[in-house]
């Protein structure tokens, strides 16, 4: 823009920075594709509906099928791998492996302050190391990381009712000793949707003559399934009959929607309910996933409310996806650990209001009940801590096939629901390109009209969904390309080809005509099978994917 451009817009009185958007990155944890209302899901998500109705809807939005590659990919707009996180937190000695983010890639907070936004998040960190007691390193904390402010957790999972890593800013804290949060009843997800209002709150406060970008990283519906008991009493009876009528009605709306064909055969069904042990038990799991996810969506309603009262919702871009698919882990069902039935009463000495919570599975819960899982362990109490399983992780993933950590679709689809009031027209419409995580990036960096550092970084993967807000095509050009723990896949236009495991055949689909992965074709075309895994070949090969089974944790992959 020339100087006299800038001269007249200044005499017009008109702020440059307030023409470009606020946005806000809102992503939950271990849920399914159809697990809402607006992707056909039973579970009561109106605020999501309503962001849905009034914006747009990519039906082919994909990420990296487990939690912390997401985040690296999803905060850098590079692939997991380029940006130090090709597994999880673990060190195995070679950059590409290094458990952390590198100085060579840049956060969407670091790439949008030049731009003078200021920068907030609220949740979930995980993508640096959580050391504890041991003495962690702040270098990768998100105030380090481009962020103005931080609440949330520093490590990826952990109790809804004590979490560990709890922070504040760079400080360590815990529920009941942080002075900014004082609530009747702490519960995590309430937490980050709170503190993500606040920043909204007192950013209109003190610099709404600048735009904000805001990340609220939910820890729901990731294990243990912990709940507020209002919460879980709109759900009792909701599964009491199993999982093949959720799974039908969600197919059912699915097609309703049209995004589910009829030529496409659904994925078989996992689990038997008449063969279910403990009915009781296994609908109860399910409740409670229910209503962690019902509690999340009245926080994006609180969060949406302050931007409408502050005047800022017309012109801020709203985007909700999930990290990776329903997660399979039956996490410590078959592990006895303490009574299947809560005491009566605390057996052991309550933690102090200053005792920080480290550990993933506390002992204990911070009133002094006892850990308690396993087969026929209720869920939601503190104490608890359940996984809801294969059987409902099926249901989730509707209409797919396998589950978080693999890279066919139930692992990799998730929502992405677009909301902004002054830049997406029509409305209420589905937009069915195949996107990626590394394309949110790309879209701050054109909606922030900012340029992405050249210097010492490495390049940007994505592309910007911008044109997608006007319904005009997205022009990408090249493949999208996923390797998790050996599970690797690469996207080809309609084709997609897919292994599991790092000794896994290659499949091949037609993904117009069978998204659901039920008819391999590679058999039919080899040779566009082989021309397809000669791309993955040299693209692994570029960003330093090594395969899954050779890496030794440590600095023993030298080799490499």
């Amino acid at each position: 823009m020339n100087r006299i451009l800038l001269l007249l817009i200044a005499s017009l009185g008109i702020s440059f920075a307030a023409e470009k958007p606020n946005i806000i990155l809102m992503m939950s944890d271990d849920m399914g594709f159809s697990d809402i209302g607006c992707y056909g899901g039973e579970i009561h998500t109106p605020n999501l509906d309503t962001l849905a109705a009034n914006g747009l809807r990519f039906s082919q939005f994909y990420n990296t099928g487990r939690c912390c590659p997401t985040r690296a990919s999803l905060l850098t707009g590079l692939y997991p791998h380029q940006a130090g996180v090709g597994h999880m937190m673990g060190d195995y000695g070679i950059p590409q492996y290094q458990g952390y983010l590198n100085d060579q890639c840049v956060t969407i907070a670091e790439a949008l302050k030049p731009a003078g936004y200021r920068t907030y998040a609220s949740g979930k960190w995980h993508v640096t190391p959580y050391l504890g007691k041991k003495g962690d390193t702040k270098k990768n904390w998100p105030l380090q990381r481009g962020f103005d402010r931080f609440y949330g957790t520093i490590h990826g999972a952990g109790s809804f009712f004590d979490p560990n890593s709890l922070t504040r800013d760079n400080q360590y804290i815990t529920p009941e000793n942080d002075t900014a949060y004082q609530p009747d009843t702490f519960y995590y997800t309430d937490a980050i949707s709170d503190n993500a209002v606040q920043f909204i709150k007192d950013h209109a406060a003190n610099h709404k003559d600048k735009p904000f970008f805001t990340y609220v990283a939910y820890t729901a519906a990731h294990w243990p399934m912990h709940a507020l008991p209002e919460d879980i009493a709109k759900y009792e009876g909701k599964y009491d009959t199993g999982y093949a009528p959720v799974r039908a009605g969600r197919v059912e709306r699915l097609k309703q929607m049209g995004i589910l064909p009829d030529q496409w055969q659904i994925a078989p069904q996992v689990g038997n309910w008449d063969d279910v042990e403990l009915k009781e038990w296994e609908s109860a799991c399910m409740e409670v996933y229910a209503a962690m996810i019902d509690n999340m969506d009245r926080g994006i309603g609180r969060i949406v409310d302050e931007l409408k009262a502050n005047g800022m919702l017309d012109n801020t871009l709203i985007l909700f996806l999930q990290d990776n698919g329903g997660c399979a882990e039956i996490f410590g069902r078959n592990v006895k650990v303490g009574p299947v039935e809560r005491p009566s009463a605390p057996t052991l000495p309550p933690m102090a209001k200053d005792e920080l919570q480290t550990e993933m599975i506390p002992p204990q819960s911070r009133d002094g009940y006892p850990l308690r899982r396993g087969k026929g362990v209720m869920p939601g109490l503190p104490e608890t801590q359940i996984g809801y399983g294969k059987n409902w992780a099926n249901v989730s993933n509707t209409p797919f096939r396998e589950y978080k950590h693999y890279v066919h679709e139930g692992g990799i689809a998730t929502p992405l629901i677009a909301h902004w009031p002054k830049g997406i027209e029509p409305k209420n419409e589905w937009n069915h390109t195949p996107t990626h995580l590394i394309d949110i990036m790309a879209t701050a960096i054109d909606l922030g009209r900012t340029e992405y550092p050249a210097e010492g970084k490495i390049p940007l993967e994505g592309v910007s969904l911008k044109p997608a807000f006007q319904n005009h095509p997205i022009n990408r050009g090249k493949p999208i390309y996923w390797e998790h723990e050996g599970n690797r896949a690469i996207r080809a236009g309609k084709w997609k080809l897919v292994a599991k495991g790092s000794k896994g055949k290659w499949e091949l689909y037609d993904m117009e005509a069978d998204r659901t992965e039920m008819n391999d074709l590679s058999s039919t075309y080899p040779e566009i099978t082989t021309k397809i895994a000669t791309q993955y070949t040299t693209w692994a090969k570029d960003r330093g994917v090594v395969e899954f089974n050779t890496l030794k944790k440590g600095k023993k992959n030298k080799k490499h």
